[in-house]
């Protein structure tokens, strides 16, 4: 165990943009709520969200809101970052429950990076970024 705790990078040095496809995420975020894009006709889930539904081709979409909570099932420890040399993040790819098999990429914080494994359960949690906006970023399940 370290005394590293790993954190998501200055909400100022993240910015994003959206189109019509991705906004709904985004603007669901910054009410601090996590969606995912599910065709509105055969139910597949999609993370990024995408214009067609691989599974079918349809271009309907419903953003059901999600419990918030996943699995980690891919991550990267990153010891700094241009200008940031202190800072550890520990990049990952997330199954979101009742999503399958949609994934997010974003950032496991709040945690000595050592002791992140592949399967932990994790909880969502917003990071204020540039202009407004909310990343979401995940912690380890506490409950």
């Amino acid at each position: 165990m370290s005394d590293i705790v790993a954190t998501p990078l200055p909400g100022e040095t993240v910015k994003i943009t959206t189109d019509p496809h991705t906004e709904p995420f985004w603007q669901a975020a910054k009410e601090e709520r996590l969606v995912a894009c599910q065709c509105a006709d055969c139910g597949h889930f999609r993370m990024p969200p995408t214009p067609f539904c691989p599974e079918c081709q349809s271009t309907e979409k419903k953003w059901p809101e999600l419990s918030g909570r996943g699995t980690v099932y891919s991550f990267a420890v990153v010891h700094g970052f241009p200008g940031l040399p202190d800072i550890t993040v520990v990049g990952a790819v997330i199954d979101l429950e009742g999503a399958a098999p949609a994934r997010l990429v974003t950032n496991v914080v709040d945690i000595d990076p050592d002791e992140v494994v592949i399967g932990m359960d994790v909880e969502v949690r917003f990071s204020l970024i540039s202009d407004g906006w909310k990343l979401p970023v995940f912690r380890p399940v506490t409950d």
